[in-house]
């Protein structure tokens, strides 16, 4: 297909594709790197952030769409465009993208390094001492290491890892028939990226590449080398499950396997030095069934992998140059003085956590406690991601060792976490802990728990239920929501949740729940039409979403549908957005904005006006196709009513930010939220600074009126 047919094909559809709009998100990452206000150490994290990112992305979605080619199965893109075709664009979007992050880091980060008191250094670079101290770490720690894997009519193709840094070497052998060798060298992951020289005035990085290249013929002596090039390989990481009604231990052997073969998959991306050898290039293609489009060349005086960078910006010699987190704030419905005592606040008053500018603190003390609490007679949790030495699991294996029952859902199919929930739920399962891996065909993605307490005559139930997951690490990273209560209606709800997953028990409709893959996509477009009935009648109607994603078509076309009706639309969508905003005759009444900043914008809300008796909802999910068929997830309607103007209150703040702001356009395209006539307005630094609870009601009316949208139009037009 002509390119032309393609940008027209692109330009004609309703939707935005996914994955298109997944690079546009990693260019407001990238934005972040561009920004010379902030520090030289925050903008190389951000910049490993987006290496990361894009790792992952064709690990799952390029790997995905390979799925397809590969097997010949027909795949019709968002864009309306079929396999091929959106490979082409796709690829090329993404050789765009690493073009310019490559541009800044070298163009706009490595200058300010000497000011910084460091410097990345090739080998010539070093004084004559320095050398030899690098000679010295190659002989001693780094040569044992290398194994050369050759490649010829005796020596099959070796495996070769994924995002891992190699070097194919290529070598005469024959010089009258002049016949090449090639041969792999694999540089071990358990030796930090760079040797670290410290000079008087500056600390010397030297990428460990360097040096092997350097003492590249220690390996290949009285053999000529004709070629000497670094590359990396990203292979495909998406795989499926062969799915039974039950999870079991054979369930869990497949998942064993499958992350096997994760090592073994397809290559979908290979990073290269630029000039790198057109025999080894040949070979590789010819090998691995690829072309120029997935061929990414690295000029070399950059770095191939920027997460190589977390070794600088961690390094003890600069831990007060990264931007430092303000300590986080009591919640608002929490005073100090509660903090300890947690299990008598709770049955008085219920308590909302935002993260980070919350602590996760009183959830992660709430647990501890009732590990050891004599009245405390049972724990269920359902458990996504969780941190590093968890004081999660260290609870819950309390927990058991005091004879209470432990009830725990790990989600084995957490991509990428799949290995340590496997055996930090066998650690539990051996502890006692009654434990399920996952629920037959679905991901369990809900945040929840619940303990149970003998009180006197009765039992509470003590609820926790949010948007992110039991982890204290990302917690101080992420924003996220989440409700502790011991209202018994939502204990009720959960408790009858709880029963469904390790069960077989279908409830009734819950009360403060919605719940997939039951019945959420339905209950969500119920709650859109009746903000369009409302506006088609003249009353007041209006939708505020914020999410991680937007991509379900079915909950886009409810969108556009209000917009018709009248109903203003703002939805701060942080990643991928698949609906188009401010089209003629289609969406003139939705503004799309995405915040990207200091935090990783994690949580959930939901607001919808009802003609003035809001409805505010939290919850586990996004607008996805995935979190409606394919996952187990739960919103919960806010109901106090002074929880509900602090929901409201951070929602009208995501409204009135215009330091992290991006505005989506019509085209798909996002460009910086610049009000100049407004005062600044950060809400990374404004949630900190609140102490008092908002006693009026806040109306989101304001924020979503047809006025605001068609201003944010004026501040994103589309180019001509």
């Amino acid at each position: 297909m002509h390119p032309n047919k393609i940008s027209d094909q692109i330009k004609k559809s309703k939707y935005i594709s996914r994955d298109l709009s997944w690079l546009r998100f990693n260019y407001r990452v990238l934005d972040q790197v561009k920004n010379p206000t902030k520090s030289l150490f925050d903008r190389l994290k951000f910049l490993a952030i987006t290496a990361s990112n894009l790792d992952e992305f064709f690990m799952i979605r390029v790997g995905s769409l390979y799925n397809y080619i590969d097997y010949n199965k027909e795949r019709v893109d968002y864009s309306g465009l079929r396999e091929m075709p959106f490979r082409k664009k796709l690829l090329e979007f993404a050789h765009r993208f690493v073009n310019d992050a490559y541009q800044t880091y070298q163009n706009e980060l490595v200058p300010l390094f000497e000011k910084q008191g460091f410097g990345i250094c090739k080998i010539d670079e070093l004084t004559e001492i320095e050398q030899r101290k690098a000679s010295y770490y190659f002989k001693n720690t780094i040569f044992p290491l290398l194994t050369p894997m050759v490649f010829d009519n005796y020596h099959g193709f070796p495996l070769l890892m994924n995002q891992i840094l190699i070097f194919g070497v290529v070598t005469k052998t024959d010089e009258a028939k002049a016949q090449n060798r090639l041969t792999f060298i694999q540089i071990p992951q358990n030796l930090a990226r760079f040797y670290e020289i410290q000079r008087k005035d500056k600390l010397i990085f030297v990428p460990i590449e360097e040096i092997i290249r350097w003492k590249i013929g220690k390996l290949f002596r009285n053999v000529e080398v004709v070629s000497v090039n670094l590359f990396r390989i990203t292979r495909n990481g998406d795989f499926t499950l062969e799915e039974s009604d039950d999870i079991d231990a054979d369930f869990i052997q497949e998942i064993k396997l499958k992350l096997k073969t994760r090592k073994k998959g397809r290559v979908v991306r290979v990073e290269i030095e630029r000039n790198a050898s057109q025999f080894m290039l040949k070979t590789l293609k010819e090998r691995w069934s690829i072309d120029n489009g997935n061929i990414f060349s690295v000029s070399n005086i950059n770095l191939i992998d920027f997460k190589g960078l977390w070794q600088i910006i961690r390094h003890t010699n600069f831990k007060d140059k990264l931007t430092k987190q303000p300590s986080p704030v009591l919640p608002l419905s929490l005073p100090l003085e509660q903090t300890d005592n947690l299990f008598t606040y709770l049955k008085k008053r219920d308590v909302l956590l935002h993260h980070p500018y919350n602590s996760m603190e009183p959830v992660v003390r709430l647990l501890e406690q009732a590990a050891e609490d004599p009245y405390v007679l049972g724990i269920k949790q359902t458990i996504y991601r969780l941190a590093d030495q968890s004081r999660v699991t260290a609870a819950l294996l309390k927990a058991a060792e005091n004879g209470k029952h432990v009830s725990v859902l790990f989600e084995v199919k957490a991509r990428f976490d799949e290995e340590r929930n496997i055996k930090e739920g066998e650690k539990l399962e051996k502890a006692g802990c009654f434990v399920i891996y996952g629920i037959s065909k679905y991901k369990t993605h809900t945040k929840m728990l619940m303990i149970i307490r003998k009180e006197g005559e009765k039992v509470t139930r003590y609820i926790h239920i949010g948007s992110g997951n039991y982890n204290e690490q990302t917690s101080k990273l992420y924003t996220d929501i989440s409700l502790l209560t011991t209202d018994e209606t939502y204990a009720h709800d959960v408790s009858e949740f709880f029963n469904v997953i390790t069960g077989h028990s279908l409830p009734n409709d819950y009360q403060y729940l919605i719940t997939a893959p039951k019945d959420m996509r339905q209950q969500i477009i119920e709650l859109i039409r009746a903000e369009a009935k409302n506006a088609k009648k003249g009353l007041a109607s209006g939708i505020v979403m914020k999410m991680n994603s937007l991509e379900d078509k079915e909950i886009i076309d409810e969108f556009y549908k209000a917009s018709k009706a009248g109903v203003p639309v703002r939805l701060i969508v942080r990643g991928i957005c698949c609906l188009r905003p401010g089209r003629k005759g289609l969406s003139e009444n939705i503004a799309v904005s995405s915040i990207v900043g200091e935090f990783l914008e994690h949580s959930r809300l939901f607001y919808f006006h009802n003609n003035g008796e809001s409805k505010v909802y939290g919850g586990s999910a996004d607008m996805m196709v995935r979190s409606f068929d394919r996952r187990i997830e739960a919103m919960f309607l806010i109901v106090n009513e002074d929880l509900k103007r602090e929901a409201i209150k951070i929602l009208s703040y995501n409204l009135k930010d215009n330091q992290n702001t991006y505005i989506m356009r019509e085209d798909g395209a996002y460009i910086k939220k610049r009000e100049a006539h407004e005062k600044a307005f950060n809400i990374h630094r404004e949630f900190y600074k609140l102490r008092v609870e908002p006693e009026e009601p806040i109306d989101l009316f304001e924020y979503c009126s047809k006025e605001r949208v068609e201003a944010i139009k004026e501040v994103a037009p589309n180019p001509e």
